[in-house]
């Protein structure tokens, strides 16, 4: 491989986490709020069109943010943060991984422990936005 070929590779190819997280702010902050601890508050989590599989996605989403921030050591979450800060069921949660894994849209780092794939950020907050239509 040349190197001008390496280089435009690096160039077009790598997903920069960083520049989609930049690029989607807006988009982002009209679903999630991160407090000063670190602790993600999806804004649409009781919204009738929103289900589990969102208030999941949307959550991650906000991990990723928060880690950016540097308000939290980790993107990752695990399935009882899902539980306790979203107020879901074991199962549900359980249930709803099981699916974002077997769609290959979210990463299983170690048993209970997730991160979402963060070059499908964007389709997931715009396929949010186009179900709810939230103005802020």
């Amino acid at each position: 491989m040349t190197d001008q070929f390496k280089d435009k590779i690096l160039k077009e190819m790598v997903a920069d986490q960083k520049n989609a997280l930049e690029r989607n702010f807006e988009l982002a902050k009209k679903f999630i709020e991160i407090t000063s601890e670190g602790k993600v508050n999806v804004l649409v989590n009781s919204h009738p069109k929103i289900d589990a599989k969102d208030s999941l996605v949307l959550y991650m989403i906000g991990k990723l943010y928060a880690k950016e921030a540097e308000l939290c050591n980790s993107e990752t979450v695990s399935n009882g943060e899902l539980m306790k800060e979203l107020g879901l069921p074991d199962g549900t949660v359980r249930r709803t991984l099981k699916e974002l894994r077997d769609s290959n849209k979210i990463i299983q780092i170690s048993p209970g422990i997730h991160t979402i794939k963060s070059n499908l950020l964007e389709r997931f907050l715009n396929e949010i936005d186009q179900k709810i239509g939230v103005k802020k």
